[in-house]
């Protein structure tokens, strides 16, 4: 039977590994660290349930509900509390709500942006130029701030759209690609001419013909998303993941490849690196310069996660929705803020409340690997500034992620061709996760089952050759 090597054991890796697993291809997947998850983790502390870093997932994209279903982990989805209240926005030092309709980063009724106190009366006139600005015609990628002050003028862009976007890449907007990061944009622009009738395009599909949906936009399970690296460990068998199992080479054989650990060699007619760029780059160095060199341009940054849980009485009257994002402008170490408790239910016992700031973008990484004693009392004092906390937390837990998210900047899409240009070169090799089609739960899935599908179906006509062809010895 033939064995394909999975190195890495984050949602990507297994994600994979259970893709070959059902269509009856043998799998053995590494892992250099001590736990399953990559950046899913899911902590219980003080009778709280602490996600360290993704909380939740879109509902809209299909893997992921997907992938839970498969796992028989349906009856434990759980939607967005219904009376958690809404987003704010940090402008000036204060907490503004916002506006309503927000649908691809602009509002979506002209009369919210009218009455938004985010935008001074020339920024609410230049994002409403957004009306007769010509589409542009152009076909090359350009950075997202690019793409949007174009379409909606710098105000608008610094005040509403940038502090979203940072929510979800971390990044430098300067930087990052459009057409890899937000297609979506450039193709309303295209169809409807700019992203104000396209918003409204879209609210009044959503609203008019569209069925109602089970879920809300973010879901989330009940024992929080481990149970989804859980399900798909025993899924695979855990007996098929080796922990703690640093791969330091791979190479190619006469049939395959092998991979080289502290405790030896193994060999495997396929294998699917799902581990960030640069530690594939590293191990793609010996077989592929070329390979190596492109997965390695992917920058990275860093950022941190600092969950505070407090008597809910005395914060009960600074508890303001779900959360708030905090703009570049604003000079603010916290990125973000989201009051778990109001979230998600089953997060925190009775009579507790429970939030989490993040901290670190591009530009911006120092203060997530500040050291707990400089880093506390720093969200602590914007805490007291922004939503007037005094109040001592009873439990703090900070997850740093160094060099964890991957950057989509301009030229990312022509990259990645490239590298597929090269992988063509090396079958039964394919490359995995974050850093290259999208940065969400579901995407990764979908990208690790793309990429696993490939695998099984190049493997499938040469079954037979490969039962019977003698596998070579390989001495640990």
């Amino acid at each position: 039977m033939a064995t394909v090597g999975v190195i890495g054991a984050g949602i990507a890796g297994l994600s994979a590994a259970w893709t070959l697993r059902k269509r009856g291809i043998d799998v053995r997947v590494l892992e250099a660290s001590d736990r399953l998850g990559g950046k899913i983790r899911t902590e219980h502390a003080d009778g709280l349930l602490i996600d360290a870093g993704p909380d939740s997932f879109l509902s809209s994209k299909p893997p992921g509900l997907a992938l839970v279903s498969d796992l028989g982990l349906t009856d434990q989805v759980i939607s967005t509390l219904p009376d958690g209240g809404g987003t704010f926005i940090l402008h000036n030092g204060k907490l503004e709500a916002l506006p309503e309709g927000m649908t691809l980063l602009v509002p979506a009724d002209p009369r919210a942006i009218m009455s938004t106190p985010l935008l001074s009366p020339i920024g609410k006139v230049r994002l409403l130029g957004d009306y007769v600005i010509p589409r542009s015609r152009n076909d090359e990628d350009e950075s997202v701030s690019s793409f949007m002050r174009r379409r909606v003028g710098r105000e608008a862009f610094e005040h509403l759209a940038e502090p979203l976007l940072s929510g979800i890449f971390a990044g430098d907007a300067d930087q990052l690609s459009i057409l890899a990061t937000y297609p979506r944009l450039r193709a309303t622009e295209r169809e409807h001419g700019g992203l104000i009738r396209g918003a409204m395009a879209m609210r009044k599909q959503m609203t008019g013909t569209a069925p109602t949906r089970p879920y809300t936009p973010f879901v989330s399970l009940q024992g929080g998303l481990g149970q989804i690296i859980d399900g798909l460990a025993d899924a695979i068998g855990r007996e098929r993941i080796a922990m703690q199992t640093p791969v330091c080479a791979i190479r190619t054989a006469h049939r395959g490849y092998v991979v080289t650990t502290d405790a030896g060699e193994e060999q495997f007619d396929a294998l699917i690196l799902a581990i960030p760029a640069p530690a594939a780059a590293t191990l793609l160095a010996e077989i592929d310069p070329e390979l190596s060199s492109l997965t390695g341009t992917i920058p990275y940054i860093s950022s941190a996660t600092i969950s505070l849980a407090f008597n809910a009485a005395e914060v009960a009257g600074q508890q303001r929705g779900r959360g708030f994002v905090i703009p570049r402008r604003e000079g603010r170490t916290l990125t973000a803020v989201t009051w778990t408790s109001n979230k998600f239910g089953g997060r925190v016992p009775e009579g507790q409340a429970l939030l989490r700031g993040f901290v670190g973008r591009a530009g911006d990484e120092a203060p997530a690997l500040l050291p707990d004693d400089e880093l506390i009392p720093i969200i602590r004092r914007e805490l007291a500034d922004i939503l007037g906390i005094t109040a001592s937390p009873t439990t703090v837990r900070i997850f740093r992620w160094p060099k964890a998210m991957p950057q989509y900047t301009v030229g990312h899409l022509d990259r990645l061709r490239s590298m597929e240009h090269r992988l063509a070169t090396l079958p039964g090799l394919r490359l995995a996760g974050a850093a290259y089609r999208g940065v969400g739960i579901p995407d990764c899935i979908a990208d690790a089952t793309a990429q696993a599908t490939t695998i099984a179906d190049w493997l499938a006509p040469n079954a037979t050759e490969a039962q019977s062809a003698e596998r070579p010895t390989i001495s640990a």
